[in-house]
């Protein structure tokens, strides 16, 4: 039968065009057409619309009534063939092609971050075009392949793929399709017409990789029909104006669909025939060596046609003939003809080769029933779906034939001829069930077949006394037996009514169930306990993955036809889901385990899919239930977690380890419950948000576990009591990790009160406790961990950090009494820095050393020792001390800004108060009272007293800005001996500084990037001189200077040199002290004196003072420039 599209229109003559208007879905079911709303091919156009609407006069249509501006209607499908393909190929590339890609990628979306669309564009093709050149330069393609010319067209088809991931990219670009149309309808169809070809080549590629290349035609066969069936099957564009659809009742015009007529050709042609030719190419020796050989070649051509004619039900071959009947004739007789060879042909390659142990029958006779059986059942399943049963005679005929089919079957299976008229009358009752829609006859035929599959098992297996996945055959055989039973009831019960359903869903659980066990035992318990033979493979991983999508994609089918309710898809969907952990964790609990979390974690997302209520789907108190479930599962998870990162790491993690990430899965599981269904609730978000960090915390730290708190089963003792760390690394003395709970504390109270869970912004005295507990925390970590030895300096670092965090806390939320007290606690930290300093190297060495000579050679290397520790010690305490100060000038920046924009606002709302008086009976009662509220609820201490007692903040940020930079300036000499790189980070620190009236008058924020450049300048000039003077003078005594040798010429070249880049930074930092426009020649005129600086010196630093000085005069000009233009617009 045809779907309506597809009729003429004389059979539907009353469908209006607001019931047969289209509705386009991305993917659908493989055709445009698939649902009732959907469209078809339009097989019989009217006449007078042919006559009147010839090529030359569609071509003269104006091209706004033919296209429509839309998003790319079909990634989905494009998606299903580009991703794995993508894939596949940062694979063969390996780093480079990924690192390229992934820069060009980030660059591109910067610039489409700045609006600047074509940008974007040509950003994504550049990186595609570079990604490729990458990838011809690192993969092995050519040492893969023996043969040049193979790998010359393997890099051809990794060349075309990338290309077309270019032109999906295209696609996707709105501008694209406003201003170039007929573009985009070029690259949408091109894009559907070589996808198929590119994607089954790579495929197949990736498929023989993994699997080998004995089955390779086989596998390309399958792809070219799954992808014949996404792209050749007829496709609306995305881009066609939706009016046309509504031509002629809904039916659509044949130029609406993606793909012409000689790209569906080509389709079909590759699909029938690329096959065949592969193997053809592959196996041409032993291509005629043996009738199955043979055999291989017919059905690598019949079924893809066979396939093909299938297609033709959904459109696929409307560019061959526009008439139903004779499609229908096209259909039936060659799809007899395609399954009578393929039925032959699998007899001989699959029947006889690989279950000839199980046909009880002699040849010849054999032959003759085998193809009766299959040839039969083919017949009527193909005569079924064409939907040739519609009389008494064809009834008749399907009938018997299913009764012929069955009982040769059976006799073939070696069924006893007593007993014959029990699959004879299984075969009755099932086409008796497919014609009269009869349940009693499906249940008949469910309980004859049952009986014969027992039969069939106990007679060939019953009494084999061995073993196989870990349990004896009989066990097994009993639960094969159970799940063919449940698999043929489920059909006949999906068809009870309603009020019955539940008999279906507890079919389908219990059949999932046994599927889990079956394949549990078959997958992780592969032992066979016969003759010795251990852990072999009996399970392929495919078959893992092809159940779970078929029960997965069967429980989606019934909840769409209303079979099964909401509470058996989640049931369903989690054993399903849950076999796939098998394929990644060895664990033989694994599947119960994964289901049993995959039940606790998926009820917001499967049960409560109330769309109508905007509140709240979830009470309270079940959110609490729920989550308390999430904790228990994970909690009973904890083994196979253990047992995950035991593979990751290649050892056995700690406790910490395991409790973090027992935490961090436990707040994952519970995002669906917050972001569903209290997605209201600040508080609920917060305590998440605290969860998952604190789970991170404990992977990060790894803090050590009281044994009292830890469970310790079986598996983890026995991983943790194995010796071979030891022997291979030796005994490593632990480290104290006590510390990194300070540390987590200390990370967790600053959480706790940025989401606002400890109140500390509205209770001065909570405020108190909470930065003394921070920094005491925080300094006896530090202590602990880096400074061991010295009590006294380990007291003095804890003073320092409290006096930084009450700083920072009372800073960003000052107190009455906090402004006059926060110049003498910045005071407190500033002194304490030489002091700690200077104590660190003093107390180190007496308490190391003592009174002891150093003539001995022990001692001196004491004494050596000491020192480099020293240094270190000095060196983590100027880091800590830069970090201290880091953070006050930042927090003292981030209080000025937000008090000049409260100044801003008060002196706005004065400005318009007048206004605001005239207008205010305009607006209503309650929004006045809001907004008295919000003014008296100002608190006059934060704008007006904190301008009048907080007068020291710019100061003091300025101070601490400038010793951040100083110590800063210090670590870059003492860690890198001085890079010229690293002033470009450290300058901008100095963005950090304040306008105030003692240290920095006159600054303001229009010179806020003068301290950075003036900073870059002068250290590049004094580092230069010091290198210049180090290479004349440090080891020379100055002899060359004296007589005028090669040193003096050195010092002289490279000093004129550098003053030749002067002038370029003098006007550059005079420009951005005023930002005055200056003349636009003189950046211009200074530029030249940087190219010697930058050409022929030989100092490192005065080549990038000149090239610097470069980039200065240039960006002088334009911003001049820019700012002339500016203020001609504005004129």
């Amino acid at each position: 039968m045809l779907p309506p599209e597809l009729q003429s229109r004389s059979f539907r003559p009353y469908i209006s065009s607001s019931v047969s208007a289209p509705s386009f879905s991305s993917l659908g079911n493989g055709s445009p057409y698939s649902s009732a709303s959907s469209l078809s091919p339009n097989p019989s156009l009217n006449s007078d619309f042919d006559s009147n609407h010839d090529p030359a006069t569609a071509s003269s249509r104006s091209l706004k009534n033919r296209f429509s501006p839309a998003f790319f209607a079909h990634n989905t499908r494009i998606a299903i063939a580009l991703v794995p393909c993508a894939a596949f190929l940062l694979d063969l590339g390996g780093t480079p092609v990924i690192a390229t890609l992934t820069l060009g990628l980030m660059t591109s979306y910067i610039i489409d971050s700045l609006n600047f669309k074509s940008g974007a564009f040509f950003g994504v093709w550049l990186s595609l075009l570079f990604s490729q050149i990458a990838f011809f330069f690192s993969s092995s393609l050519f040492l893969t392949f023996n043969s040049i010319s193979l790998a010359s067209l393997a890099a051809l088809l990794c060349a075309q793929t990338n290309f077309l991931v270019g032109v999906w990219a295209s696609l996707q670009f709105k501008w694209i399709q406003i201003e170039n149309p007929s573009i985009v309808l070029a690259l949408e169809r091109l894009l559907f017409a070589s996808v198929p070809f590119a994607a089954c080549a790579l495929f197949t590629w990736a498929t023989i990789s993994a699997v080998g290349i004995n089955n390779a035609s086989y596998y390309l066969m399958v792809f070219d029909c799954l992808f014949y069936w996404l792209y050749s099957i007829p496709c609306v564009s995305s881009f066609k104006s939706k009016q046309e659809a509504k031509y002629h009742g809904g039916q659509v015009p044949d130029d609406n669909f993606i793909l012409g007529q000689l790209e569906s050709c080509f389709h079909t042609l590759f699909l029938l025939f690329f096959p065949l030719l592969f193997h053809i190419s592959s196996h041409y020796s032993i291509i005629f060596s043996s009738i199955a050989s043979v055999s291989d070649l017919f059905l690598l051509f019949f079924i893809p046609f066979l396939f093909q004619l299938y297609a033709s039900t959904r459109g696929a071959l409307w560019w061959v003939t526009k008439s139903a009947h004779q499609l229908h004739s096209i259909r039936v007789v060659n799809g007899a003809v395609a399954l009578v060879v393929i039925v032959i042909c699998l007899e001989i390659r699959v029947v006889f080769h690989s279950f000839g142990r199980y046909i009880q029958v002699p040849p010849p006779l054999n032959y003759l029933l085998v193809t009766t059986t299959l040839l039969g059942g083919a017949a009527s399943a193909g005569a079924y779906a064409l939907g040739m049963i519609s009389d008494a005679f064809s009834t008749l005929a399907f009938s018997a034939l299913a009764v012929v089919a069955s009982a040769a079957g059976a006799i073939v299976v070696g069924f006893p001829i007593m007993f014959l008229p029990l699959p004879a009358a299984a075969g009755f009752y099932l086409a008796r069930f497919f014609t009269k829609k009869s349940l009693p006859s499906y249940f008949a035929f469910v309980v004859l077949g049952s009986l014969m599959v027992m039969w069939f098992v106990m007679h060939n297996f019953w009494d084999l006394n061995i073993w196989m996945a870990g349990m004896p055959l009989k066990s097994f055989c009993k639960l094969i037996i159970v799940n063919v039973v449940l698999a043929m009831a489920v059909p006949g019960l999906a068809l009870l009514p309603s009020k019955l359903h539940f008999m279906i869903e507890v079919g389908l659980i219990s059949h999932a169930l046994l599927l889990c066990h079956i394949e549990n035992r078959f997958f992780n318990y592969s032992g066979i306990y016969y003759y010795g033979f251990e852990d072999d493979v009996m399970y392929p991983s495919y078959m893992v993955i092809l159940t779970t999508f078929v029960g997965l994609a069967l429980t989606r089918r019934l909840s769409v036809d209303n079979r099964i309710g909401p509470k058996a898809v989640w049931i369903l969907t989690c054993l399903y889901s849950s076999k796939l952990a098998m394929l990644f964790l060895s664990s033989k609990s694994v599947v119960w385990v994964s289901a049993i979390l995959l039940l606790a974690v998926s009820p917001p997302l499967l049960l409560y899919k109330d769309k109508s209520r905007t509140a709240s789907k979830m009470k309270v108190w079940q959110g609490y239930a729920h989550a308390g479930v999430v904790a228990l599962s994970v909690w009973f998870c904890r083994e196979t977690i253990f047992e995950a990162l035991q593979w990751w790491n290649g050892r056995s993690p700690s406790d910490g380890l395991l409790l973090g990430f027992c935490i961090v899965l436990t707040g994952l599981a519970c995002v669906p419950i917050i972001a569903l269904h209290f997605s209201h609730s600040l508080t609920a978000k917060r305590c998440l948000a605290l969860i998952i960090a604190t789970g991170l915390l404990f992977i990060l730290m790894e803090p050590p576990i009281p044994l009292s708190w830890t469970y310790r089963s079986d598996l983890i003792k026995a991983a943790r009591q194995s010796t071979d760390d030891i022997s291979i690394y030796g005994f490593v003395a632990p480290k104290p990790t006590w510390p990194s709970w300070l540390l987590i504390i200390a990370i967790m109270l600053t959480l706790a009160a940025v989401t606002s869970i400890i109140p500390i912004k509205y209770m001065v005295e909570l405020r108190v406790f909470y930065s003394i507990a921070m920094g005491i925390a925080l300094g006896i970590y530090i202590s602990a961990e880096y400074f061991l030895q010295a009590a006294v300096l380990q007291g003095l670092i804890v003073v320092t950090t409290v006096s930084a965090s009450v700083f920072v806390v009372f800073t960003h939320f000052p107190s009455a009494s906090s402004t006059k007290l926060l110049p003498w606690v910045f005071a407190l930290l500033v002194a304490l820095f030489p002091v700690t300093y200077l104590l660190e190297g003093q107390v180190r060495i007496k308490s190391i050393l003592g009174d002891n000579g150093v003539g001995d050679m022990e001692e001196e290397e004491k004494k050596l020792t000491t020192l480099l520790a020293v240094e270190g010690a000095r060196t983590s305490l100027l880091g800590l001390y830069a970090a201290i100060f880091m953070l006050i000038a930042l927090e003292i920046k981030f209080e000025l800004a937000s008090l000049a924009r409260e100044k801003a606002l008060e002196r706005g709302g004065i400005r318009h108060s007048q206004s605001g008086q005239s207008t205010s009976s305009s607006f209503p009662p309650r929004m006045r009272f809001m907004q008295q509220r919000r003014a008296s609820s100002m608190s006059s201490f934060t704008i007006k007293r904190m301008t009048a007692e907080g007068a020291w903040m710019p100061a003091v940020g300025n101070v601490a800005t400038v010793m951040c930079f100083a110590i800063c300036l210090i670590l870059n000499v003492n860690l890198t001996g001085g890079s010229n790189r690293a002033i470009f980070f450290l300058a901008p620190i100095l963005l950090l500084l304040n306008q105030d009236s003692d240290f920095v008058a006159g600054f303001g924020d229009k010179q806020r990037y003068f301290p950075v450049t003036v900073v870059i300048s002068a250290y590049l000039v004094l580092t230069a001189l010091y290198s210049i003077w180090e290479d004349v003078w440090h080891g020379n005594a100055g002899w060359g200077l004296d007589i005028g040798g090669p040193d003096w010429f050195f010092a002289v070249k490279n000093l004129a040199l550098l003053i030749l880049t002067f002038p370029s930074h003098i006007l550059f930092n005079r420009f951005v002290w005023s930002y005055s426009k200056q003349t636009d020649s003189t950046p211009l005129i200074t530029m030249p004196l940087n190219l010697p600086s930058a050409i022929i010196t030989d100092v490192l630093k005065v080549r990038i003072l000149g090239l610097l000085g470069i980039i200065y005069s240039l960006a002088q000009y334009l911003i001049s420039r820019q700012q002339y233009l500016s203020g001609l617009k504005y004129i």
